[in-house]
């Protein structure tokens, strides 16, 4: 029986999602700007 298609690993998910490599791109950082505005708790993984 084949397993189910996500299988979490944390330092990909910060690596391709984390605050880092969010604020390493121009639209990174546009999405960080939009999710302190709207006043998220969490602005990335």
């Amino acid at each position: 029986m084949a397993k189910g298609t996500y299988q979490p690993k944390k330092r990909k998910r910060a690596k391709t999602h984390g605050f880092l490599s969010r604020s390493e791109s121009a639209s990174g950082r546009k999405i960080i700007q939009a999710r302190r505005r709207v006043g998220r708790a969490k602005l990335a993984v």
